[in-house]
């Protein structure tokens, strides 16, 4: 922000309490910044893209070089070099204004079209979109050029109402849906009062785009297949006539944006399907699945295909790998054993990872061998309520429980990441993905106090 004309003692004094054992790019970049310049070691480079999916390595590598330069630093190659990546074809919209940006920082070129969607990513009294970090690279591109002086000074009005007191910001202004949806589950699994349910309803039935997708939060306009297929996996568990509309729109957005290989991705149609996303869009597909058999098929086709030999998948918007795993073994749980498929396969191996990669405290971490941590712990105990052996979940919970305080609340690491692969930290989701484990355990302990077998076996 120093860089924009603000005063940034607060912000000066947070870069220099971060803790030693801070994520090596956080490091990296708050000493480039204190010392106003400098660059990135080609091994932090490299973790930040060994850490991404695939078909994002270049933008990725791009955008490491806009923060450096937007610092004061130098990037790693010269600016022709970064032509043929920082193309908006394609690109959702949020990609579209950050890869605009870029253009700007990292080749200092602007045609009629660059300075158009910059400066329309100004003209709202808020921040667009609610993504403060592209607001932030929107304004780095445009001081650059001439007569956008009054463009910038409000714009850093507008970043400023989010600067914490102690100085930090965050990278988007609240996830408020994405709690919501998550939550509204996490809620239903553990039998949450009808009228607690009914009014997540209504409030994710309010803020539904016209399209039938759902953002993030309420203030941005562009959807996505995670916070659309979470939301369905809720109103699906409402009995309302405005639920049952929603669903129907929710599922045709989705619809729209699958991928002629039958996998999902992120945001826009044509775009890589990723195996997380597409694990979360069967899921509510699922509900109807004579309906919806194609889709199903399709999808479990792709899933089993990018499934990796130990039995997870490729990189997320979650650090750990345990999100995909618990997402893809619960929607397999729900295709009936005669559905033709992979999906008996697909959930045998992922759960073979669960069982293999818990740690002797009864917990899991982000990776195979690392330290336990609750919201990893969560995702775990979920896949493991689909199997017939209940010891492994049971030394989960009690995990769960030694770390619960006495308000309630389970704190952990973060597993959130936005843009990828950089972690963000959404305390509340710790205590989502708990409570949404235990009432998958409370159903499980209920299915078999009543003789009832949950999960047919094949």
């Amino acid at each position: 922000m120093q860089r924009l004309g603000l005063p940034a003692t607060k912000q000066i004094t947070y870069l220099r309490s971060l803790p030693a054992d801070s994520d090596p790019f956080d490091s990296a970049i708050a000493q480039t910044a204190l010392r106003q310049g400098g660059g990135l070691s080609e091994e932090v480079r490299s973790r930040i893209i060994e850490r991404s999916p695939t078909f994002t390595g270049p933008r990725k590598r791009a955008l490491v070089d806009g923060v450096v330069t937007a610092l004061g630093g130098s990037a790693e190659h010269a600016p022709s070099s970064y032509q043929h990546v920082l193309q908006r074809n394609g690109l959702h919209s949020w990609a579209q204004v950050q890869v605009t940006a870029l253009k700007g920082l990292l080749c200092e070129t602007f045609d009629d079209e660059d300075v158009r969607v910059l400066l329309a990513t100004q003209r709202l009294p808020e921040v667009w979109e609610g993504n403060l970090l592209i607001h932030l690279f929107a304004l780095h591109a445009l001081q650059r050029l001439p007569g956008t002086e009054s463009v910038v000074a409000d714009g850093v009005r507008k970043a400023l109402q989010h600067v914490r007191s102690d100085g930090s910001a965050p990278f988007v202004t609240d996830t408020d849906t994405w709690c919501t949806v998550t939550a509204g589950v996490a809620l239903a699994a553990a039998g949450a009062p009808q009228r607690v349910l009914d009014r997540v309803a209504d409030r994710l039935v309010r803020c539904q785009q016209p399209a039938g997708g759902w953002s993030y939060t309420d203030v941005a306009l562009q959807t996505d297949v995670d916070d659309t297929s979470v939301a369905l996996q809720f109103l699906r568990t409402r009995g309302s006539r405005s639920a049952a509309c929603a669903v129907n729109r929710g599922l045709a957005s989705l619809s729209a944006v699958r991928h002629p290989q039958g996998g999902f991705p992120t945001y826009v149609r044509g775009s890589a399907p990723e195996a997380c996303m597409t694990a979360a869009a069967l899921d509510a597909f699922t509900f109807d699945i004579p309906q919806h058999q194609a889709v199903l098929t399709d999808g479990l086709r792709f899933l089993a295909d990018q499934q990796l030999e130990d039995g997870t998948f490729p990189p997320d918007w979650s650090s750990s790998q345990l999100h995909t795993v618990f997402r893809a073994v619960l929607m397999a749980s729900r295709i009936p054993c005669r559905f033709p498929g992979p999906a008996r396969t697909v959930a045998q191996r992922a759960l073979r990872f669960v069982r293999e990669s818990q740690n002797a405290d009864g917990g899991w971490g982000q990776r195979a061998g690392g330290p336990s941590d609750p919201i990893s712990t969560s995702y775990a105990v979920m896949a493991l309520c689909t199997q017939k052996d209940p010891r492994p979940a049971s030394k989960g919970v009690r995990f769960l429980l030694r770390r619960q305080r006495g308000d309630g609340s389970i704190p952990s690491v973060s597993d959130s990441i936005g843009p990828r692969p950089f972690t963000f930290h959404v305390p509340l989701l710790a205590d989502i993905f708990a409570l949404m484990a235990l009432g998958h355990v409370n159903s499980r302990i209920r299915a078999h106090t009543a003789a009832v077998r949950p999960i047919p076996s094949c």
